[in-house]
């Protein structure tokens, strides 16, 4: 009960920060100019962003595919089902709604183990995380500014090349804690125990997190399987800025390559605050704060966040209501999932990750299959 009330707790705190940040965004905009912009932007282009978008839903699935196929095979039907409700619950419930897909796919097919569906989750968030940053990073190396703003911008490139470096170092960092995070990690376990002032709880938590992630990072240990996997992304993410693009173009805006990574970039960090409604408020105000830095005006780059924000976002729940009023999503048992309390789900994944099947060696096996 005590886990109930606080999710709804939350929610209804993130549900006021997204309407502050929507008052914060729209309390200086000239509105009829606003909805003067959306009118005139061209439908066709609009139409075409949004079936570029929904095709980035089944590039998702198929990547899924690929990470789960060592471990546990799906249909990519189900994988998109999955992906679609999943991202329809982000759009809805904000990050609380998280959980959903990969509870998802367990409800479509009982053959895959509900910690097989989260373990993989965990390493797509790896992947979409380092794919942004390295895209941002390097676009700002050979991005050109606005005339007017070249002192700003070279500041703005060295964050730049420093990101770059950061997100390098990381995969790196990563490379390395998989391979030696037994020995690390035992190090780290002695050393906070040591320190009395912190918690024992607090210890077992952070090893245990660090422990999931050590063996969620095995999926990667076959050079075939990362290939595919990061080919995957590419064509993913390469389908999001195409997207993009499109309504920028609808906009009239002559931007290229550059500036529609550039503006994608803080879009995706304003997508991460846990607002309802796909991250509200922030998702408009970083993407018209990025589109403002590369001269466009207030109240059309106000019109173009909340169009992008509806083609980014709007195909999913589509998709996801259909689904569920189809019966392809069982409601009413979904909500038990998402509302249990999770240490039954979490001693499910410290089995299946201390499991045989979970082992690098078992896992290049079944690629190799």
């Amino acid at each position: 009960m005590k886990s109930v009330t606080r999710k709804y707790v939350e929610f209804g705190a993130f549900s006021l920060l997204a309407i502050a940040i929507l008052w914060w965004f729209g309390r200086h905009l000239d509105w009829a100019e606003v909805r003067g912009s959306v009118g005139r932007a061209n439908p066709y282009l609009l139409g075409l962003a949004l079936v570029v978008i929904s095709s980035t839903y089944l590039l998702r699935a198929a990547r899924w595919s690929a990470l789960l196929a060592p471990l546990s095979p799906a249909s990519l039907k189900n994988l998109f089902i999955a992906t679609t409700v999943g991202f329809g619950a982000l759009f809805v419930f904000g990050r609380m709604g998280e959980v959903v897909r990969p509870l998802v796919l367990p409800m479509r097919d009982p053959k895959i183990r509900t910690s097989a569906s989260f373990v993989t989750i965990m390493v797509e968030r790896i992947y979409d995380s380092l794919a942004v940053v390295l895209f941002f990073a390097v676009n700002l190396i050979w991005m050109k500014p606005p005339s007017n703003l070249v002192s700003e911008f070279n500041r703005v490139e060295i964050v730049g090349v420093l990101m770059l470096v950061a997100v390098l170092a990381g995969a790196l960092a990563m490379a390395v804690f998989r391979k030696y995070s037994t020995p690390l990690l035992n190090w780290l376990r002695g050393k906070l125990e040591r320190r009395r002032f912190i918690p024992a709880r607090v210890t077992r938590a952070l090893i245990h997190i660090l422990e999931q992630l050590a063996r969620a990072l095995r999926v990667l240990v076959n050079a075939r399987e990362l290939a595919v996997t990061i080919g995957w992304t590419i064509a993913l993410w390469g389908g999001i800025a195409l997207g993009n693009w499109l309504v920028f173009r609808a906009f009239g805006l002559q931007f290229g390559v550059t500036q529609t990574i550039f503006v994608l970039g803080w879009a995706v960090v304003g997508s991460l605050v846990p607002t309802p409604g796909g991250a509200a408020g922030a998702f408009h105000a970083a993407t018209a704060g990025a589109l403002i830095f590369l001269g466009v005006g207030l109240e059309t780059a106000a019109a173009i966040s909340i169009v992008l924000h509806i083609v980014d976002f709007g195909p999913a729940l589509v998709l996801a209501l259909i689904y569920i009023l189809r019966g392809d999503v069982n409601i009413k048992n979904l909500r038990s999932r998402a509302t249990s309390e999770s240490d039954s789900d979490e001693a499910e994944l410290d089995e299946f990750l201390q499991s045989e099947a979970f082992e690098p060696n078992a896992l290049q096996k079944a690629v190799g299959n």
